[in-house]
């Protein structure tokens, strides 16, 4: 068999080229289902094989399969790359492969991401002394965040959830926007709690604070930074008024819109974050860290500690903080990530990407029968084509391209495509190539 070292420099040089071919590679191929199936579905054999060949056989199979996520041409959903000095430490996270579930397991593991909690605490604008715990995603942070909300707020009418559980437990309400991701009514789903109250949505996607009714019920209310289509906030400050008022949790859903606050330029568009009561994030967008990062911080660790913990230590573990015992050591890939980049580096890629969507959206409006459907004030944009034909039409021409891949959504009960910049990678040339494939797309569309 191969020596480690060997295979290992091997598995540097397929990486490498990976991300060399990314310029010129189709973004997401035009994948036959069934080819790639037939590439995998060998019969398992009895014997062993060289690793070397497994490596390099995985990678010629896997090829027709892989989308150029990591590059400058990918627009779909809010989705990052990887900055060199997060994928760097996400190699040292495999290869050292410590159970970051405990201090005693991962010593260095569980600093590194005390650290990068505290900084990403400190460059989000949040609170002094606010708990943190390092999930696989946004989904699973709000998770984490409302579990401590609903601990809260049962504590707070008398209820121990801990030992009595939720039989017969008061009734927690929940209110959202009407334009919430869908990971928030899945988190309250995941914890028994039911489908939220609803509050209208302006033109934007931000709640309509004029609407929201709180009373002396236990009350979650759900805020939100960068809705999914239109980047729109919602004003922070003015339900934090009302929440506070009505003694109710708020609890901030910034995906990727929380980044907001580490760029000055963008800062008053989560005026009011720092009057929650908690937040969850991603670190793998914005921020631009390998697959899986997000994370969730709460206002009250105690809330937060009770609705997750498991163990009374010296030292800070990990699996106190979050619903995983055995989890990987995610704070490597961010402690690297923020000190690759520092406050200004940071700024600066959040400031581009949203100058980026800015240009996309001024050059997409002057194609023709082209609307353009939001106030860009973040990193997307959405917009449609004179019929819901057309820009079905022209969308499926563009991701057929390989020159760009974006995805549709619906806005207002129309289809509707829907741009997000959110790659350290992404430059004005390839915005310039976005822009193009939609101006061939739409003669190509105009001609079927």
């Amino acid at each position: 068999m191969s020596e480690p070292r060997d295979l290992l420099a091997r598995t540097a040089e397929l990486s490498s080229d990976f991300l060399e071919s990314l310029d010129e590679r189709p973004v997401l191929p035009d994948v036959d289902y069934e080819a790639l199936r037939a590439a995998f579905a060998r019969p398992l054999r009895d014997e062993p094989i060289d690793p070397r060949e497994v490596l390099e056989q995985l990678v010629s199979d896997a090829d027709p399969g892989i989308a150029g996520i990591p590059g400058g041409r990918w627009f779909g959903f809010v989705i990052g790359g990887s900055l060199p000095a997060a994928l760097a430490a996400d190699w040292m996270t495999s290869t050292w492969d410590q159970n970051a579930g405990l201090f005693a397991l991962a010593p260095a593991a569980a600093v590194a991401e005390e650290v990068a909690g505290e900084w990403l605490r400190e460059l989000l604008g949040l609170p002094e002394g606010v708990s943190y715990g390092f999930v696989t995603g946004c989904q699973m942070a709000h998770v984490t965040a409302l579990a401590a909300a609903r601990e809260h707020v049962m504590r707070e009418r008398g209820w121990e959830l801990g030992d009595r559980g939720l039989y017969g437990a008061p009734r927690v309400r929940v209110v959202v926007g009407a334009k919430r991701h869908v990971t928030v009514d899945r988190a309250l789903r995941l914890l028994g709690m039911g489908a939220p109250d609803v509050v209208r949505a302006d033109d934007e996607g931000r709640l309509v604070v004029d609407e929201l009714e709180l009373d002396d019920r236990p009350t979650i209310v759900c805020a939100q930074v960068g809705e999914v289509n239109t980047g729109a906030c919602d004003d922070v400050e003015a339900i934090a008024a009302r929440a506070r008022g009505a003694g109710a949790w708020l609890h901030v859903d910034g995906a990727f819109g929380l980044w907001a606050a580490a760029a000055p330029s963008l800062r008053h568009l989560v005026r009011g974050i720092d009057e929650a009561d908690s937040w969850a994030t991603d670190a793998h967008k914005w921020l631009n860290v390998p697959y899986d990062c997000g994370i969730a911080f709460c206002a009250h660790p105690a809330a937060h500690r009770a609705a997750m913990g498991m163990r009374d230590g010296a030292n800070r573990d990990q699996l106190d903080w979050n619903p995983e015992f055995s989890r990987r050591a995610r704070g490597f890939p961010v402690y690297a990530a923020l000190r690759s980049l520092g406050r200004s580096g940071v700024a600066e890629l959040v400031e581009r990407c949203c100058a980026h969507a800015r240009h996309a959206a001024e050059e997409l409006a002057r194609l023709p029968g082209a609307e353009v459907l939001n106030e860009v004030v973040l990193n997307q944009v959405l917009f449609r084509f004179g019929s819901d034909e057309q820009t079905g039409d022209v969308l499926r021409v563009v991701q057929r391209s390989g020159e760009a891949w974006l995805s549709g959504t619906t806005w207002d009960g129309r289809p509707a495509i829907r741009v997000s910049v959110s790659n350290w990678q992404t430059s004005a040339a390839d915005v310039e190539r976005l822009v193009g494939a939609f101006r061939a797309a739409v003669v190509d569309a105009a001609a079927v």
